[in-house]
């Protein structure tokens, strides 16, 4: 049997934390923790559109993410332009984050999430996901108090954790010692009504089945909902 190294049961988080307005510029912004991955998750209002919506009266959400030199033990360099995983995973922010914001209900302004990984130990963007939707939350909000939006224009919670295949054994939230090790990683992405918004998954080495699918999927729906209760929870202390 599996036994990890935090003594975590198969299906429990890590220690799940959220510091909101952690810098003072943005208009959103929080420094998410899911055990020792530390991801800072930043807001910002852009007055524009890309080009292709100019004139649609629909706002946007983007993302950019990065992983700073010294945030694993070996140091590595800035990046000048996302590229490769860095690339990837800003897209996959973006979408999740767009899936859960009527962008009808913007106007023309673009929210941009900067997210900021300074310690890594697996899980990273799945721990962006899920503070980013925190930052755009409090973003969002400032601007309905401040009067610039009429309502907010989240549709509801989103959250993001992984899942995988460890020695055969299906588990949740997997931290950077069991991802090397994993036969199969999946990153599930969610919204507060049970739907998937995004499922990304691969074999290391070996396929796997149906079945193996259902269980991974079943772990990482119960792990979002516990995600996105803190969430609320860490909006209801403000």
């Amino acid at each position: 049997m599996t036994i990890r190294r935090d003594t975590r049961a198969v299906d429990e988080l890590r220690s799940i934390s959220f510091q909101r307005g952690f810098t003072r510029h943005a208009a959103g912004s929080v420094l998410v923790g899911f055990g020792d991955t530390r991801v800072i998750c930043t807001a910002m209002f852009e007055d524009k559109v890309p080009g292709w919506l100019k004139g649609s009266g629909r706002g946007w959400v983007t993302a950019e993410y990065a992983m700073l030199p010294s945030s694993t033990a070996t140091r590595s360099g800035r990046e000048k332009n996302a590229r490769g995983r860095a690339q990837e995973i800003s897209r996959l922010i973006g979408r999740s984050l767009r899936a859960a914001t009527d962008l009808s209900g913007m106007g023309e302004c673009q929210i941009s999430i900067d997210c900021d990984v300074i310690q890594a130990d697996g899980g990273t963007r799945t721990a962006a996901i899920t503070g980013a939707w925190l930052a755009l939350y409090d973003a969002l909000n400032t601007s309905v108090k401040a009067g610039h939006l009429p309502a907010m224009p989240l549709k509801g919670g989103c959250a993001a954790v992984s899942v995988g295949l460890v020695d055969g054994v299906p588990l949740l939230d997997l931290d950077y010692s069991e991802d090397v090790r994993a036969e199969v990683d999946l990153n599930i992405v969610m919204d507060d009504q049970g739907r998937f918004i995004e499922v990304q998954g691969c074999a290391e080495g070996a396929a796997f089945d149906r079945s193996a699918l259902d269980q991974l999927l079943d772990l990482a729906s119960g792990g979002v909902r516990s995600l996105i209760l803190l969430q609320q929870e860490a909006l209801a202390h403000g």
